[in-house]
Parts: structure tokens; sequence; C-alpha cells
């Protein structure tokens, strides 16, 4: 390995050098940390080479496998980094979300270039590039710019983008620092970097909040006419260097902290220049708690050099997540949600709002976002007639009305009047009467012809030309059908169907680059199953059956397998039963009372159910009861007998499904496989946005019970019950005893109570 990285650096292509120079000193100085010898190491080397040679890269694929792995290793390391994370990484859902608004602002461009001044890993830079990739159809008209403080993640910024792919002559990489070493950059054999680098985008996620040196800055181009960063926050000082760096056409994304929209001082200075200049585009706010290594909110901020608005649009995105182990995350409908809201640049409630910059001057350029977006939810109030007189007020039955519009006439099924502005539920199975109101199965009918064809749909767009779907955009256009169906509707958020969606796609997607690079006749192979297990005191890799290359065996099974499977799962159910009947027999029984019942079954050969019988004997004999004893022990012998033959028929069945299946899969038809696709890829689509629907009457349901329940008791009979509590405990305290100090503090405490002393 060392003789193969000292050729390596030997030959490197002197115009490439800045591209593979020293790139690999990382792994030179760890090969030593991986044994005390030279011949631990080499073990250990061996090992890895053993295990990358395993690693299917057979050309076939669109992307580069081991560009993935690297990613995957990455973020899971950055996951686990602690503080040091930020340093390097940037989540792959915040990478999303950037890469469609640049992708979007590129829209049409030939050539692109993209400039990532703190560039970490590099993975911000590479979401960038792939989806301008995607929208052009050709990663190669795009080139990438990176510069890097540390040498280490300089390194990892460099092999990233080797390992996607990219042609060296698109990759410049430098390695400096960003604010105090700027472009144009004089290194011998780079003619390129002579020149003030202005590109298409920028994108970067500097640290937050971190100390520079702005001494002699005033003159800097970076700044002028914006102002300096104070020393103790370098903020601004990235995000007017990217800004610098754009074209007049260009578009630039940075990561900010809160802080950024509201302090004073220098930089309230430079965010005034920023709205007067109208370089704001739009301001992010995304939820706490999403990077790794610092639990602080953040910004996405989107600048332009030239726009054709002064306004900013603001977007409130702080509560759309889902918790991921101790980190928020963005799920696919959040950040589709933020895009679409972005491309729209118009008003949503409680989510975004186009501020005029009027409005921002009147501010006093504070750009904090709840001064613009009120993204809180209601805080919950009590009504003091309904508290104190009972009923339900109109006021929070009015609330609902998005229910009520949708299903005209359920209001009056519902509530009655109760005078005043209350009303009263009027059945008393709210569920019921839901569930069988004209109006909701109207709204459930029509909602299902919305997607009657849908299914037939999908089949033809996924399944019947597996081999034609265009896998960059194919999600894209999935989703415009999905909303395009949705119009109108007033219940379901059409970003739930496309979350249903998209939890299904990763899956669907994998299994169609299966098919395009293999082949249709990938559906029909089954693979060995291989696990890990300890043989010797050591780990290895052995066959466990068989699994499906692209159908699950358990899917085929339900689908064509049925009555096999049905006999199987009636065994494994008298298998459970058995187990509880042997349970039952030796239930409440102490550990010393089950022995000799167990001696008497250990013949029936299942020592673990012996020993929880023994007692059982123990407790019959000592009551004397020998007929009951022999029962009891001719019954568990039976469950004994019939649950070990069970057990061998269940292998057995087991044994020849498995085999079965794995025939069945190798001899499908094409049509059958077709079929089966579409059982994996569609059902699961077409079952989750039919329950969304379902889900919102449920919610309905939940919602009209709370308000019930809410005030169904007034504050009268609460006052009754507390006045029956007092006076019951008075009277127990009446019947108490002790000295005189005791018998005082009782009194005192009947008198607080109501009560009399007695």
């Amino acid at each position: 390995m060392r003789d193969a990285l000292s050729a390596f650096s030997r030959l490197i292509k002197p115009s490439h050098r800045n591209v593979f120079d020293k790139i690999f000193d990382t792994l030179e100085t760890g090969l030593s940390k991986l044994g005390d010898t030279s011949g631990a190491q080499t073990k250990a080397i061996g090992a890895l080479l053993q295990l990358i040679r395993d690693i299917p890269m057979d050309g076939k694929q669109g992307y580069d496998v081991l560009g993935y792995i690297y990613e995957y290793l990455i973020s899971n390391f950055a996951a686990n980094a602690g503080k040091k994370a930020g340093e390097f990484y940037t989540p792959h859902e915040v990478s999303v979300l950037i890469s469609r608004i640049v992708a979007q602002n590129l829209a049409g461009r030939g050539e692109v270039t993209v400039y990532d001044p703190t560039s970490g890993s590099g993975s911000l830079l590479i979401t960038i590039g792939e989806a301008v990739a995607r929208q052009q159809g050709y990663r190669g008209s795009i080139k990438y710019y990176a510069q890097e403080l540390k040498e280490n993640t300089y390194n990892l910024t460099r092999m990233n983008l080797v390992m996607r792919g990219i042609a060296p002559d698109n990759i410049v990489c430098r390695c400096g620092d960003t604010l105090e070493d700027d472009w144009p950059w004089f290194e011998e054999g780079h003619p390129e970097s002579y020149e003030p680098l202005f590109v298409d985008a920028v994108v970067s996620n500097p640290p937050y909040s971190q100390r520079w040196d702005p001494e002699g800055k005033d003159s800097d181009r970076r700044f002028d006419g914006y102002g300096v960063a104070p020393k103790s926050k370098a903020d601004y000082a990235f995000l007017l260097h990217d800004l610098y760096h754009l074209k007049p056409d260009g578009v630039m994304c940075i990561v900010l902290p809160h802080g950024v929209l509201f302090r004073g001082g220098e930089e309230e200075k430079i965010r005034t220049a920023l709205v007067e200049n109208e370089n704001i585009d739009a301001i992010i706010g995304l939820p706490a708690n999403i990077f790794f290594g610092t639990g602080i909110p953040t910004i996405v901020m989107v600048l332009k050099k030239r726009r054709q608005s002064d306004d900013v649009l603001i977007i409130d995105a702080s509560k759309g997540f889902v918790k991921d182990g101790k980190n928020n995350r963005l799920r696919a409908c959040d950040i589709r949600r933020i895009v679409d809201a972005y491309q729209s640049h118009k008003d949503v409630e409680r989510f975004c709002r186009v501020v005029p910059k009027q409005e921002i001057r009147d501010n006093g350029y504070n750009l904090n976002i709840p001064r613009y977006v009120d993204s809180s939810e209601a805080p919950e109030t009590w009504d003091i007639y309904a508290t104190m007189f009972g009923g339900i007020p109109v006021a929070e039955v009015d609330a609902l009305g998005h229910y009520w519009d949708a299903l005209p006439g359920l209001r009056d099924e519902l509530f009655e009047s109760a005078g005043g502005a209350t009303v009263r539920l009027r059945p008393e199975d709210v569920g019921e009467t839901v569930r069988s109101s004209p109006a909701v199965r109207g709204y459930l009918d029509s909602y299902d012809a919305r997607f009657s064809d849908f299914g037939q749909w999908l089949y033809d767009e996924l399944v019947d030309e597996s081999s034609l779907v265009n896998l960059p955009t194919e999600e894209d256009g999935l989703a415009r059908e999905i909303f395009d169906r949705l119009g109108g509707e007033k219940l379901v958020d059409p970003y739930d169907a496309y979350q249903v969606l998209d939890d299904s796609w990763q899956g669907i997607e994998a299994d169609l680059e299966a098919i395009q690079t293999e082949g249709f006749d990938a559906v029909k192979r089954v693979d060995p199953n291989m696990v890990t297990k300890k043989k010797g005191g050591k780990e290895v890799e052995v066959q466990d059956g068989w699994r499906g290359h692209v159908l699950p065996f358990d899917l085929v099974q339900r689908e064509l397998l049925a009555d096999d499977l049905r006999a199987l799962d009636s065994i494994s159910d008298r298998m459970a039963a058995i187990d509880g009947e042997l349970s039952e027999i030796v239930e409440g029984l102490t550990e010393d009372d089950k022995a000799a019942l167990g001696e008497a079954l250990n013949d029936a050969g299942d020592a673990f159910v012996a020993s929880k019988l023994r007692k059982a004997v123990n407790e019959l004999r000592s009551d004397g009861d020998e007929d009951e004893l022999a029962d009891q022990v001719d019954k568990a012998r039976s469950l004994l007998e019939e649950q070990k033959a069970a057990k061998k028929e269940h292998k057995s069945l087991s044994a020849r499904l498995e085999a079965s299946t794995k025939s069945t899969i190798e001899g499908l038809s094409d049509q059958q496989a077709r079929e089966l696709l579409d059982a994996k890829w569609n059902r699961p689509v077409e079952d989750g946005i039919a329950a969304l629907s379902r889900a919102e009457i449920d919610c309905l349901v939940d919602r009209v019970r709370n308000l019930s329940k809410k005030y169904e008791t007034t504050f009268a009979e609460v006052d009754e019950q507390i006045r029956e509590e007092e006076s019951h405990l008075s009277q127990m305290l009446g019947q108490l005893t002790g000295n005189e100090c005791d018998m005082a503090g009782i009194h005192e405490l009947m008198d607080l109570l109501g009560g009399e002393a007695r």
C-alpha cells in the first residue's frame, strides 16, 4: 500500500497536481494506526481491500458506487463526531434544499461554475452539482471551485469530488483561509487562478460566529459599500465574500445563525446595505437541532447581485421536521414545501410572506422571522360561559371550519343549540355518526374517485416500460401527477401525499436501476442470503437460505403461494397456543412446586418447559390429589409431544416454502414479474394516499370528542365534587384521637374544610 501511494504521487500529471497532490496524506498517516507491527498493519489493509473487492462496481451503474459509500461513511461519522461535525459536514437534507433552490435559478444555462469557500467534506458542493446535472442532463458542463482551511478536511473535499467521477479538469481546489487569502490565487501551473473568481453559484455553510481579524479590510473589494463584520463574529464577512464572487446573474445560498437577522452594530449596517441594495432574495428559517454538533436554530439566506423586485421572501420552516435520534431532520415533504414556496413567491398563511422593503425599513432593518411570519400554534383557550354552564362554545366549533366546508351538513348532524353562544353534542357515538354521515361517505367516494385510475397510471409509468424510466426526473413527474389530482382538495395536505410517494421512491428507484443496468431478468434472480455467524471465535459469512434480488420472498408468498403460507401460519398459531396452554398449567405455582411435575415430563424432550412444570407436581402431591396430578401430567406430556411435532413440521414446511419461492421467482413469466413489481412499488403508494383521507376523518372524530370532553364538567359540578371530598375528609379527621396539640391542629384543619369538630 505504501509503495502504491508513493508511485501514485510520482505519477500525478502536472496539470492535475492541484487535485491529487498529497490527497492521500491522511491515509498514509493512518496506516501506522492499523496495528503495532508491519504485519498487523498489512493484515488490516488486506482485510479492507477484500471488503472493497466485494463492492459491486461493474461500470454499469450511472453513478460511482464508491462515492456514495464514501458519503455514507462521512455522514455517519459526522453523526457521532459531536461539535467537530460542523467543521466538515452539512446534513444531506439541507444540501438537497439548497441544491434545488440553486438549480431553479440556473435553469437553461450551458456551462455552470459552482464555488464553496468553506467546503468541508465537499458534500454540499457535490449535491449542488448533482441537482444542476439532473436539470441539464450532463455533468461534464459543471466546474467546481472549493476552498478549505484545514488540510485533512481539504483532502476530504478533493477525495469526495474525485470519487464522484468528476473530471480533474473540472475541479479547482485550494487549501487556505478564505477570509485572509482570497482569489486570485497565484500558484505555478495554475493560470486559471490568476484572475478574480466570479461564478454562477456560491454555496457555503461557514463556521458560525467565528472570530476573525478585520484589521485593514476596509479597502478589501469584497466588503466595499457594505462594511466590515465585527471581529467577534465573521458571519457577514463570509456572506459578503460569497456575494462578491457571484456573477451579476448568479445566486448564492449561505447557512447562518439567526443572530445575523437582528444583531446591531456593524452587522446592522451591513444588513441595511443588503436590504437597500436589494441583494436579499429569501430568508428560510430552519428547525433547531438540525446540524450535527450544534442545537442552535439556523437560516438559509438566498442572495443575488441583481434582482427584479425589492421585497424579501421570508419563510418560517422551523416547524416542519421529524425526530431522528438526537437530531431533527427535514423530510422530503418539508423540503418540497420550502422549495415550492420559494418558487411561487407568494404568501402562505403561517408559513411565509413576501415582505415589502418599506416594512423592513419601518422595523429598523430587523429581519427576525417572527416579526413577519407567525407560525406559532394558537394557545389553548377556555370559554368562561361554557365552563360555568356547560355546552361547547360555538367559536371553538367554528375553528373546525375547514371540515364543515368539506363536509356540508355534518355540523348540523353533530351539534344542536344549547342557548347563548354554546351548542351541545347530538349523538352519543361521535365516530359512528361521522363515519355513517352522507357527507363523509360522499367526501371519501369523491376522494377515491380522484385516484380511481391512479394504479393503472403508475403501472404504465413505472412497470410497463421500466427500462425507459428516467430516474433523475421521474419522482418529480410522479409528484406533479399527485399534486394535480389533489387540486382543490380541502382536507388532505398534498405534501403528506408527496411524503407517501417519497417513502417508497428510494426502494423503487433502486429496483429500477437494477433492471436498467442488469436487464429485466434481474427481477427473476435469487441471491444467497449471507449472514455473519461466529465459528471458532471468529465472525464468518455463511449462507442462510435465499433472498430475492428484487422481489422479496414474503411478497411472492403472499401473492402466489398464499395456500402454503396459510398452512405455515396455521402451524405457527398452534405453536403459540400450545405455549399459552402450558403456561396456564404452571401459572401461579412456586418454583419448588414445579420440580416433581418437571421430573415426570423430562422424557418429553423439552427441558425448559419441564423445569417450569416441576413444582406443579409437588403442589398437587401436597394437596393429595393424585387424579388431578395424573391429568396435569398427561395433558402437559400431550402438549409437549404436539409442540415437538409442530416444530418439526414447521421447519419442514418453511424449507419447502423457501424452495418453492425460489423456484417460483426463477420461473416467473414477464407478466407475472410485472404484476409483482406493481404490488411492491405501486400498491403501498396507492394505499398510503387512500389512507390520508380516512386519517383526516379520524382526526375530526378525535377533535369533536375532545371538545365535548373539555366542557362536559361545569365549574359548579367541580365545586360540588370538592365539597363532597372535603366533607368526607372532615368526617375521617373527626374520628382521629391524639394529644392536646394534635387535636388542636386537627380541629383547625376541619374548620378550614368546613367540617364540624366533634
